[in-house]
């Protein structure tokens, strides 16, 4: 939308639902349950989307800089790139699977995060954080040339530097592209550093 024309925003003209009839002309994409953290990359532009599953998975999507928008990520047909109960019909012509979807067994709900582009942590330029607020664990996906992900609990390694997380609510960036979490259990704000 645009903010700045329009009563209370105009709309452009090139969104994908622009005169559809059926969807509103502000709408971008659909099929997002609840979307609990998204981000753009701040190099590439790319949007990434972390969202909350029902009953069973847990999901990331990403959507190009250059999309034209119209995505269809499946709910509530699908949860994550699974069927859901009670649903007859799965194959959604155009539909866009997730870049990674896991059981929410033990845990509950995905908290989406940044791709890190800070300076102080070269190996980790183009790695996306995520995390999960019940357990209070934090993973490092990254994508690999072949169009998979690798995806690593970093947990162990942020907890080794005296702090215990409980309930990752949110994650930060400043102005370099250094990333930070935000321990709701804690009531703290911490940065990801070297150690």
């Amino acid at each position: 939308i645009d903010v700045n024309n329009g009563d209370p925003y105009g709309i452009p003209a090139d969104n994908p639902f622009v005169s559809d009839g059926v969807v509103r002309d502000e709408i971008w994409a659909y099929g997002l349950r609840n979307p609990w953290r998204f981000s753009f990359d701040r190099e590439t532009g790319d949007l990434w989307v972390a969202d909350v599953g029902q009953n069973a998975l847990e999901e990331i999507n990403v959507q190009s800089a250059d999309s034209a928008g119209g995505e269809n990520y499946g709910w509530r047909v699908r949860e994550g790139d699974q069927c859901r109960p009670g649903e007859s019909n799965c194959d959604l012509p155009g539909a866009v699977d997730p870049i990674h979807v896991y059981a929410n067994v033990g845990s509950q709900s995905i908290t989406g995060g940044y791709v890190y582009r800070g300076a102080a942590i070269p190996e980790l330029v183009g790695t996306y954080f995520f995390a999960d607020f019940i357990t209070g664990k934090v993973y490092a996906l990254v994508r690999e040339p072949g169009g998979g992900v690798t995806v690593t609990d970093e947990t162990d390694s942020l907890n080794s530097g005296n702090i215990t997380l409980q309930n990752v609510a949110s994650f930060g960036e400043d102005g370099v592209g250094e990333l930070y979490l935000v321990d709701h259990g804690a009531g703290a704000v911490y940065q990801l550093v070297a150690l």
